[in-house]
């Protein structure tokens, strides 16, 4: 079967994927959503484990049409019919719900869940129909509709920064129609605030360098250490130029983000070779309509020149790693230059201490700051993977105040930080680290040496019991003989020194053995009486009784009548039966024989 040809969405589609909560089953919606990119829709992929809440918050701060779920955890009728009912709640129940679980949802529980108002659970007779790209496409078919309905341009007067729902709507109109944004921007200009001072923090960075599991941790201590501030998030990712889709992912780093002081949006760039959204200047301005408190600004890392952030941000931070290369590649990072401070995340890497020292002295250079102490530079060594790092505390103290003495904000932190360097904590020592492999692969190898020496024993024997029976025939097999023997001395040479202590151990026991054998037969054979008999014929002479009195023969005859059953003279009774009268019935007969009249008498 021809697959289905991708669907060409009209309107821009955001969709939020994940998969259930307790469900580690991220295969499926791994390989759904990379479908949804390459179709064209922007995908805020949230990873796997995700419960109802933090999927419902993401759905309706990034403003989505749809939210696709994959549940292979048993508990889908539960888990959709509350989302549904969640979003219904909150005012979004224009979101689209779409699911999947294989084998797990059966027939009635997909009936059932369309009922509720589920818009399409796929089984797997779907999957064999349609095919994945058909499934996608009518995903994406269903979801292809303008987000731009519902709200007024008079509504911006009241919104606060706890208005997720209405902060989310404004951005899209904003970013999806520039010509009905106008009238909204209007009133969000108007809504500037005048009296309060609220600082952008831009952070930019080489991709994979840790941007945004860096921002959730300052995040995190942002909150902990201003118990009433509000904090708002955009993070850009760069589109795709083939497909126009992307993978908006930054939510799969983040944690502290799921607090109701904390507003996140994911945008993409919408445009090829640059690092920031054509929208990101109209949504700070909704940003500061709303009255936060503190707003990030996070760009998409695409390597040297990515300066546009200082464009937008008053205090901005450069991310990289020590990865960077030679310390040229250095004079190549236009950031350096421009940036308020530098974190050398995964610090935990080689050559950290180092590009620690480099990094220091370049920027030192471009601000020609000779004067100055290179460990004085704000460079900064991080390891935001890890809890309560020391590094990115000092960061983050570093940023309050720089950003206090840059845009007079009333920030004035009081989080502690110490004067330690980032340094990895491990559960493990690292010459340890691999302990558990080594345990597999010794318990391997001493198998592998146990089969080989078991295979030199069984042989060893073999040889043992030819040469043995070789020896037990004629001269001819002689030489026979003598080549398996030489053979025997090899094969045992190759046993291994424990295998042979062992051989010798046994060699020795069974030669102990024989001898105990044969001097225990000699000293039986000396004592032995010539005339008597062996035990086990004076054993059986003596087993002739009747079984009716278990007596002997002997005895029987020496017994009175009383105690014969046949109650006869037994002398004669013995005499006739001799040893014929072992039963009952034996010894009947015998006394029926001795009163039975004789020839003489009926004469």
């Amino acid at each position: 079967m021809t697959p289905p040809t991708p669907y060409t969405p009209v309107h821009k589609i955001r969709l939020v994927t994940a998969a259930s909560l307790f469900d580690g089953h991220d295969a499926a919606i791994n390989i759904m959503r990379r479908i949804m990119q390459a179709t064209g829709a922007e995908v805020i992929h949230l990873g796997h484990n995700r419960s109802v809440q933090e999927i419902v918050d993401c759905a309706i701060q990034e403003d989505v049409q749809g939210i696709a779920i994959t549940s292979y955890q048993g508990g889908h009728v539960e888990y959709f019919k509350y989302m549904h009912d969640l979003l219904k709640e909150r005012g979004a129940g224009h979101i689209k719900l779409f699911g999947g679980g294989g084998g797990t949802i059966l027939p009635d529980e997909i009936a059932e869940l369309h009922a509720y108002g589920i818009s399409r659970i796929y089984s797997p007779d779907d999957g064999r129909e349609m095919g994945l790209q058909g499934m996608i496409n009518d995903v994406i078919r269903q979801c292809d509709f303008a987000n731009l309905n519902s709200i007024h341009p008079s509504m911006i007067g009241k919104m606060t920064a706890k208005d997720h729902g209405l902060i989310g709507r404004v951005i899209t109109i904003v970013e999806n129609d520039p010509q009905l944004g106008k009238s909204f921007m209007q009133e969000v200009e108007a809504r500037q605030p005048k009296d309060k001072v609220i600082p952008i923090l831009g952070i930019t960075g080489t991709g994979g360098a840790g941007k945004s599991s860096l921002t959730d941790e300052l995040v995190r201590r942002f909150l902990m250490d201003f118990s009433d501030k509000t904090i708002a998030v955009l993070s850009v990712d760069p589109s795709k130029r083939k497909t126009g889709g992307a993978l908006l992912g930054d939510r799969i780093r983040m944690n502290a983000i799921f607090n109701s002081r904390v507003y996140m949006r994911s945008m993409a760039t919408r445009q090829a070779n640059i690092s920031m959204s054509a929208a990101v200047d109209e949504s700070v301005k909704v940003f500061r309509a709303a009255g936060f408190d503190l707003i990030i600004v996070e760009t998409a890392g695409i390597g040297q020149s990515d300066s546009e952030i200082t464009e937008v941000a008053d205090v901005s931070l450069y991310v990289m790693t020590p990865e960077f290369g030679a310390a040229t590649q250095l004079e190549k990072i236009d950031m350096i230059d421009y940036a308020d401070l530098i974190a050398i995340n995964k610090f935990d890497k080689r050559g950290a201490l180092d590009a620690l020292r480099d990094v220091k002295k370049q920027y030192q250079r471009t601000r020609n700051l000779w004067h100055s102490n290179p460990d004085e530079m704000p460079v900064f060594g991080t390891i935001a993977s890890q809890f309560n790092d020391p590094g990115t505390n000092q960061l983050y103290v570093q940023i309050m105040r720089v950003l206090q003495e840059k845009t007079n904000t009333p920030l004035e932190s009081h989080f502690a930080a110490t004067d330690e360097m980032s340094e990895k904590i491990y559960i493990i020592p690292p010459d340890r680290i691999r302990y558990l492999a080594e345990i597999s692969e010794e318990n391997d190898r001493y198998e592998k040496w146990v089969k080989e020496q078991a295979q030199l024993a069984t042989t060893l024997y073999n040889l043992e019991g030819t040469i043995g029976h070789l020896k037990t025939l004629d001269a001819s097999h002689a030489a026979g003989a003598e080549t398996l023997a030489g053979l025997r001395e090899d094969v045992r040479r190759r046993l291994a020194a424990e295998s042979q202590d062992i051989l010798n151990s046994w060699d020795k026991k069974i030669s102990n053995t024989k001898a105990n054998f044969s001097a225990t037969k000699s000293v039986a054979r000396k004592s032995r009486s010539p005339t008597s008999r062996p035990r086990f014929r004076r054993q059986k002479s003596r087993k002739s009784p009747c079984r009716a009195s278990r007596t002997t023969a002997k005895s029987c005859a020496g017994a009175t009548a009383k105690t014969c059953p046949a109650n006869f003279p037994t002398q004669l009774a013995c005499t006739r039966s001799s040893a014929r009268a072992r039963t009952p019935r034996a010894c009947l007969r015998a006394k029926a024989d001795l009163n039975a009249p004789t020839s003489a008498s009926i004469m």
